[in-house]
């Protein structure tokens, strides 16, 4: 099995797929079908598959519990009716909605999301000859306006990062008194546990730390470092090797701060989180020993944020800041991009609005006016 395939099943497994499929009632056979054909034809990513389907099953639970004329097949679904269902993800959870509309509220660019899902799916269904004409189709994509990405300062980055060192004393043993018989054997086994709890504590302490490394010093996603391999890390070309979108392979650079720290990690504190049980090869482990997922690098990025004053943090922030501060240091937006793995490089130059105090010192440094004026 490939590199890629590995990842892709850690992303998704068949019991979470199989929670997702029971969403759709008559319409699982053809939902089946569908995935096969993203990961197959398409080639996108478990995470990727699973955000389709949880578009779809909210599009199948609002067709039969919310829509005003309930559809039990998303084939039977009209144009009207997706733009409805756009509408009601948009609008519900307002002071003044009926119940049917209570919940939580999309935000625009999570409505353009579910747009597009709905588009790929119906043209499948077209192309598998279940519809004449995708009734998505008819729905325009509407403007979507780019907000500016939550920035860490570097010194926000810093006391974050340091917020996940290793505690002094941590996983010591306390001395004990000297015991006989079964006593003693019975401390000696309490030592014995409290070591091992001492060791997954400091284990889980370097772990967080090599995750921060990875979302700030390499820029990854949290879904891309939940998916990093232990021979993904190549310390003698200085890189880590990651695995994107639509499980495209990237080379990132890894600086020396955060090498020493996955070094530490995996020769001396990994084991410990595995213990006897079969390793799955990621390299960032739970502390039940198995891939750490989604949900708890949020969690653990969180509880780090608290921990360093600053609760606004989230995994995503950090990819933010990555980029945002190779930019305000000189680096050039093409090397930025290939980074970040974004195909398109309007994607990356949403960064280059962010921090403007660079193009001031730029005008001061270079515009003519300017240098005339410092001069006199």
């Amino acid at each position: 099995m490939s590199a890629a395939k590995k990842r892709a099943g850690v992303a998704m497994s068949a019991a979470q797929l199989g929670r997702l499929l029971q969403n759709f009632g008559e319409d699982r056979a053809i939902i089946e079908a569908f995935v096969a054909w993203l990961r197959v034809e398409a080639g996108l990513s478990g995470n990727t598959v699973a955000a389709y389907l949880r578009d779809l099953a909210a599009l199948h639970t609002y067709l039969t519990a919310h829509a005003e004329r309930p559809v039990q097949r998303l084939a039977d679904a009209t144009a009207r009716d997706l733009s409805d269902h756009l509408a009601w993800l948009k609008t519900r959870g307002e002071v003044e909605a009926t119940k049917a509309r209570k919940g939580t509220r999309l935000a625009g660019s999570s409505v353009i999301r579910h747009l597009a899902t709905m588009k790929v799916f119906y043209r499948f269904l077209v192309q598998r000859e279940l519809l004449k004409k995708s009734p998505a189709d008819a729905i325009e994509r509407p403007m979507r306006w780019r907000r500016v990405p939550n920035v860490l300062s570097p010194n926000q980055a810093k006391k974050l990062i340091d917020s996940s060192r290793v505690m002094p004393g941590a996983g010591e043993t306390k001395a004990r008194p000297r015991s006989s018989t079964k006593a003693d054997s019975d401390a000696g086994s309490d030592m014995s546990q409290e070591h091992q709890a001492g060791a997954v504590s400091l284990a889980l302490h370097q772990r967080d730390r090599v995750l921060l490394d990875l979302l700030y010093s390499c820029g990854v996603r949290a879904s891309e470092a939940a998916t990093v391999r232990t021979d993904d890390i190549k310390p003698e070309l200085g890189i880590v090797i990651v695995i994107g979108k639509g499980n495209k392979q990237r080379i990132v650079p890894i600086g020396k701060p955060a090498l020493e720290s996955a070094k530490v990690y995996v020769e001396q504190h990994r084991r410990a989180l595995l213990g006897p049980r079969t390793d799955p090869g990621t390299l960032l482990l739970s502390r039940s020993g198995q891939a750490l997922e989604r949900v708890a690098i949020w969690q653990i990025v969180k509880r780090h944020g608290r921990a360093s004053g600053n609760d606004k943090v989230y995994p995503h922030a950090l990819r933010h800041s990555f980029a945002t501060h190779l930019l305000a240091g000189g680096a050039d937006l093409r090397s930025v991009q290939e980074m970040l793995g974004h195909s398109d490089i309007a994607t990356t130059e949403i960064y280059t609005h962010v921090d403007r105090s660079r193009l001031k010192e730029v005008i001061e440094s270079h515009h003519p006016r300017e240098r005339k004026k410092r001069a006199t």
